[in-house]
């Protein structure tokens, strides 16, 4: 992909089946900065984020921010060092200690990705939100925003996702993570500042890759999120609980997507059937598309 020009600011969403990996690149004069949002990877296409950080010739990435701590959305973590890419600074939910990970997969286990996320972060402690926001590296034109339900008040992984709000040139993207219906509640009923940026979202990616567990149908009926794209991050229908597309659809603006043999208003897009999705940042604007029509 080191074909795709940066511009002003270029999001991918990866396709990696039922995980998530998304990166945000943006020009620094004439050094490309990037930020990594989860760090999934595709078993049958090969793509993981050490290995594509490698072919693009980037040996430090500058900020990851993992959304759950779940095995599908760190799976290619150990690809950062097998491909000789350092990381500047790495940040899941604040409240959670790296001893507390092992008690809050007690049950499921930890899958390699996790597994070496948790020995890269096994003297970490919990961290204040004052402390939180100046481990941030400050990407040109980008603005972030973080949310999370606190451990051990939650002790589920799902609904102690860091639910993470980029901002670039002046739009509003919102990544959260597997949080479900009891945490977004928590959220909106809790905490000021997220009620007001929820009804400033352009792009929401579903949470829990569209399964129905993670629509909190008040924050789009009440606290008025109204996005204009939906994307949903995931493989082939595994659960019925994945069937949402629909209810996304009638709670998104929609936005126009020209093709060469299609074009129409589209509101919800998935990995699992247009691939990569990329939004680029070019004077003043932001231009989605896909690799499958």
């Amino acid at each position: 992909m080191n074909w795709l020009p940066v511009r002003d600011g270029l999001l991918q969403i990866f396709d990696v089946e039922h995980g998530a990996c998304a990166m945000l690149t943006v020009n620094d004069g004439a050094v490309p900065r990037r930020l990594m949002i989860d760090c999934g990877h595709n078993s049958t296409t090969g793509f993981n984020p050490g290995g594509h950080l490698a072919k693009l010739g980037v040996r430090h990435l500058e900020q990851l921010v993992v959304t759950n701590l779940d095995e599908d959305h760190v799976s290619g973590y150990p690809t950062f060092a097998k491909n000789g890419v350092t990381i500047g600074w790495q940040l899941f939910n604040p409240s959670v200690r790296g001893t507390d990970i092992a008690d809050l997969k007690s049950e499921t286990g930890m899958g390699t990705g996790m597994s070496a996320l948790v020995t890269g972060l096994a003297g970490r402690t919990t961290l204040t939100p004052a402390q939180c926001n100046t481990l941030a590296t400050v990407l040109p034109g980008v603005e972030m925003q973080w949310f999370w339900n606190k451990y051990p008040h939650f002790d589920d992984e799902n609904n102690l996702s860091l639910m993470l709000l980029v901002k670039h040139r002046g739009f509003w993207f919102l990544f959260p993570g597997d949080m479900e219906q009891t945490g977004f509640k928590n959220m909106l009923e809790t905490n000021e500042a997220f009620r007001k940026v929820v009804p400033l979202v352009d792009v929401l990616v579903a949470s829990h890759h569209g399964r129905e567990s993670g629509i909190y149908k008040p924050m789009f009926e009440q606290y008025g999120c109204n996005p204009k794209l939906t994307v949903i991050s995931d493989d082939v229908k595994k659960h019925e609980t994945q069937e949402t597309t629909n209810y996304y659809g009638s709670k998104t603006q929609g936005i126009w997507f020209q093709g060469p043999t299609d074009s129409r208003i589209r509101r919800v897009l998935t990995t699992r059937s247009n691939g990569e999705i990329r939004f680029s940042f070019r004077d003043g604007d932001c231009f989605a598309s896909f690799e499958r029509s």
